[in-house]
């Protein structure tokens, strides 16, 4: 468990009191809300920049190759540490 120390101003700091959301689980919620919004801004600017890049959808049967080629990389490589641990 990590403790935070941080410093606000005063008008802040009792705002933020009376509101109840100094807490250990509102602030918890506070930062897991703003991680979801950053990883939903970070995937709505990849999804720009592939729109503006004119890539073509890939189609159902080519999803589904790669992600069978990802899975067998992945077993071979979890073999490869098995057979090197004996």
């Amino acid at each position: 468990m990590i403790q935070l120390v941080f410093t606000l101003p005063d008008e802040v700091a009792e705002r933020a009191k009376e509101a109840g959301l100094l807490s250990d689980s509102a602030i918890q919620t506070l930062l897991e809300d703003a991680m979801r919004r950053q990883v939903g801004s970070q995937l709505l600017e990849v999804a720009g920049r592939l729109h503006a890049a004119a890539i073509p959808p890939m189609t159902d049967d080519e999803i589904l190759a790669e992600v069978a080629a990802v899975r067998a990389k992945r077993r071979g490589s979890a073999a490869r540490y098995d057979a090197g641990s004996s």
